[in-house]
């Protein structure tokens, strides 16, 4: 039985629109420039930092975000950047008995945020507060010590293939891949998810009837 679900951040419970129009805007490119660039690395299986070198070379990412905070316009997270669906899921995997966090591979500032929001989960952390991020296999047996459960009770819950699907397979969890945003929708029927991931969702709400479905769970 899945005793926990843990939700990546990025494209999973956040929508990233606004963060990543920020860092166009901050950098000087079209916005539509800086998307179609992150869509070609991610495609090639890169990391998505990597399309900055294209239009800035020697773009150093964590000097630029220090850099945006100096300046006032850094990093800023909002009930409105979360999709329809996270306060709905989250409340209801819980109604059902099920432990819910959050980990991914965010900023201690963004934990900040996140923890502003008030969400209904039981507990949240980001790599940069634990030190270790994804796909790191150290993430992840964080994950197993942060979580409810051994690992094989533990549902993980993102929209990257590599990050989120097979990392979280590998370290012997149960992923879930979202078809959300632009990796979960252009992973959702690639061979490695197919056989790696436990579901592939549309949407959240889907979760707690996958997970706790509704006669094998008792109020509490």
């Amino acid at each position: 039985m899945i005793k926990s679900v843990v939700f990546d951040v990025g494209e999973t419970l956040l929508d990233d629109t606004r963060e990543f129009n920020a860092w166009a805007d901050w950098i000087g490119v079209p916005r539509h420039t800086l998307s179609a660039l992150i869509g070609i690395v991610v495609a090639q299986g890169r990391n998505n930092a990597e399309a900055f070198q294209y239009v800035k070379p020697g773009f150093d990412l964590v000097v630029e975000r220090q850099r945006r905070e100096q300046a006032g316009v850094g990093e800023q997270i909002e009930d409105h950047d979360l999709y329809p669906d996270v306060r709905q899921a989250l409340s209801e995997l819980r109604r059902r008995g099920v432990w819910v966090g959050v980990a991914g591979n965010q900023t201690v500032r963004a934990g900040q945020l996140l923890r502003g929001l008030d969400l209904p989960v039981d507990d949240l952390a980001t790599s940069s507060e634990w030190r270790v991020a994804k796909p790191e296999a150290g993430f992840f047996e964080r994950v197993v010590e942060f979580a409810r459960g051994d690992a094989h009770e533990i549902a993980y819950v993102g929209d990257h293939r590599d990050y989120d699907v097979k990392a979280a397979r590998e370290a012997g969890l149960h992923p879930v891949l979202i078809k959300r945003g632009p990796w979960g929708r252009l992973w959702a029927d690639d061979p490695t998810v197919s056989e790696s991931a436990r579901w592939v969702i549309e949407s959240l709400v889907e979760l707690p009837d996958l997970v706790r479905p509704p006669l094998s769970y008792v109020p509490t």
